[in-house]
């Protein structure tokens, strides 16, 4: 059961979640204004803010971790994270109503858990059972729910409205958030981040190379790699991704990999 502190917290994120996200859409559009993008001059403050955490704290802690813990090391505690995530996205396979893969991701679970040693070992990849990294975000793209304006949050980076409810739904259904002791918790999401962002190393610095404007570049590749999920890569080509709710083109967006998909607790 989880602590009693915790639940307040998230309760309260997400009712400042709603009520920022209103009022900011009501303020920030104008007439010049990017449709997927109304609250602009907010997310960038925002934007510049995470990039100078990133910057003085992340990306040195990230560098820390793999120059000292061992590569095996490295890859028991992202196993073990990735083992977490099957149990949510098992369950948004569920709500999408992909039974295959639902049951698929279950016995992923079961698979590396049991025999995995938690979920150290990723066994179930070497018996050919695929991953499937679905999360309430999409399930509510899946049934229609439109993603609402593009957002960046303080910490958690790039998402949407739609995103940003999923992300709350889908922290309620994480496992490793289920611990009477929040030390523990907070503990596991601060290993969590830092493996996140460790095995973004590479692709944070391309990006830093590539990138003109850094801020637009994340935000079409975010959006884009988003819809690319939804439609499980059918993208359709009778709508017009400048002005579909979920603003993206027909193809993978070439960038996409550098995306981090925040919220950090997604795996």
């Amino acid at each position: 059961m989880k602590t009693t502190t915790s639940i307040r917290t998230w309760r309260g994120f997400a009712l400042a979640v709603a009520a920022g996200a209103t009022l900011l859409a009501g303020c920030a559009t104008g007439p010049n204004a990017n449709p997927a993008d109304p609250l602009e001059p907010f997310n960038r403050e925002v934007f510049r803010i995470n990039e100078d955490l990133d910057k003085g704290v992340l990306k040195p802690v990230a560098q820390t971790y793999v120059d000292v813990v061992p590569s095996p090391a490295r890859t028991a505690v992202s196993n073990f994270f990735s083992n977490a995530g099957d149990v949510y996205s098992a369950v948004n396979n569920l709500l999408q109503l992909k039974g295959t893969a639902a049951l698929e991701d279950t016995m992923r679970v079961a698979i590396n858990t049991v025999l995995g040693l938690g979920g150290l070992i990723d066994i179930a990849s070497d018996a050919g059972l695929p991953k499937h990294k679905e999360d309430f975000g999409q399930t509510l793209g899946v049934w229609g729910v439109p993603s609402g304006p593009y957002v960046v949050w303080p910490l958690l980076g790039p998402s949407t409205a739609r995103d940003t409810v999923g992300f709350l739904v889908d922290w309620q259904m994480d496992p490793l958030t289920y611990w009477h002791d929040s030390t523990i918790t907070y503990s596991l999401a601060a290993l969590r981040v830092i493996d996140v962002r460790a095995n973004l190393l590479g692709a944070s610095n391309v990006f830093e190379q590539a990138a003109v404007d850094k801020y637009t570049f994340l935000r079409d590749a975010y959006l884009q790699r988003r819809r690319y999920l939804i439609y499980d890569g059918n993208l359709p080509e009778d709508q017009d991704s400048k002005t579909s709710p979920d603003t993206g083109d027909a193809t993978v967006s070439p960038y996409q990999r550098f995306t981090p998909n925040w919220p950090v607790f997604r795996r």
